[in-house]
């Protein structure tokens, strides 16, 4: 396994996240815990989840079912805790009554708390907060932020959703308190959908933000699902959004599991291994379903894109601005 520092922390994280998004809604909590002992094995040291996991995507489900499967993968011993980076979230609403959710110095207090018991730990090692709230100030989020960290159950902050000048708010807020900040951002990132080398990926450059991006593969349209409609072994269902963008980037996609044939390699694998080539990228999260999806993603790491793959690549999945290969404010020029 590669490891890496998240962002300017001096934290090491290897080079795929396990994400476990899965665990409950769709991978039973026996085969979940052989996941997460499987990542071990193969030296994946950073997890990802929220507290908001367990549901599924019509919200049907129990909230933090995800983070009570690991807290009791945790108390199985065998040092799976001490051996484990542990990310989760906060935002979304736990419930119904008000202050349930968002990021109130209240919320923040009573959500850490409530992971912290489902987790079964006594810290977390990177909070992110799962998307941008408007309505609190930021020197109430660092405040609320900064008391976690003195209490030690948090020891980093991350952000995920997050545009560029929100990253440039919150890291010059914490910087006027004189604190870290944030280490992170979790973004959707993948070959089909780019629009964070817009600004996201330069803010995050500028203030040593390590990028995590999620949905590497989106929703397995980069993971070979012509081919695998064609052979009838299509796990997913393409309907709803994903048969939009399967139907609006058919061609694209067509040529692309060529290229990959060509290549003599998986286009998951491709998809994957392109992010890992990105400047800032530090982490793709995987979100396997079964033990041997976890191990199928490792090949990725063992992959390198030379120049003229990553120029068809770009052809057949253009950055989202006219200029060739420029971020903002340049990309909106001319």
């Amino acid at each position: 396994m590669e490891y890496t520092q998240l962002g300017r922390s001096g934290l090491s994280v290897s080079r795929l996240v396990l994400g476990t998004g899965n665990f409950g809604p769709e991978t039973s909590e026996e085969d979940s815990h052989a996941i997460m002992d499987r990542a071990h094995e193969h030296g994946i040291n950073f997890f990802d989840t929220a507290n908001l996991y367990g549901v599924k995507v019509d919200l049907s489900g129990e909230r933090g079912l995800t983070e009570q499967i690991i807290g009791r993968w945790f108390a199985t011993g065998g040092g799976r805790r001490e051996k484990t980076v542990l990310g989760t979230k906060l935002y979304y609403p736990m419930g119904t009554w008000p202050n349930e959710g968002y990021l109130s110095a209240l919320n923040i207090r009573r959500a850490c708390d409530a992971s912290l018991k489902r987790l079964r730990t006594d810290y977390i090692d990177l909070y992110q907060m799962h998307s941008i709230d408007r309505n609190t100030p930021w020197e109430e989020i660092w405040e609320a932020f900064t008391v976690l960290r003195q209490q030690g159950k948090v020891l980093y902050f991350g952000s995920s959703n997050f545009a560029g000048w929100h990253i440039a708010q919150a890291q010059e807020a914490a910087r006027s308190r004189h604190f870290l900040g944030l280490v992170s951002e979790q973004s959707l990132y993948n070959l089909l959908s780019r629009w964070i080398e817009l600004e996201v990926l330069p803010a995050a450059r500028h203030y040593g933000l390590g990028v995590i991006p999620f949905s590497p593969l989106y929703g397995g349209l980069l993971g070979g699902v012509l081919r695998k409609q064609r052979e009838g072994t299509a796990a997913r269902s393409t309907s709803g959004f994903t048969a939009a963008v399967l139907a609006r980037h058919r061609d694209s996609i067509e040529a692309y599991e060529k290229l990959c044939a060509d290549l003599g390699e998986d286009p998951a694998h491709i998809g994957l291994a392109w992010l890992l080539s990105r400047e800032g990228v530090t982490a793709p999260i995987i979100g396997p379903r079964t033990v041997e999806h976890l191990d199928s993603s490792l090949r990725a790491l063992d992959v390198t894109l030379d120049d003229d793959t990553l120029a068809k690549l770009d052809n057949l999945f253009p950055p989202p601005w006219p200029n060739g290969g420029q971020s903002a404010p340049e990309a909106y020029i001319g």
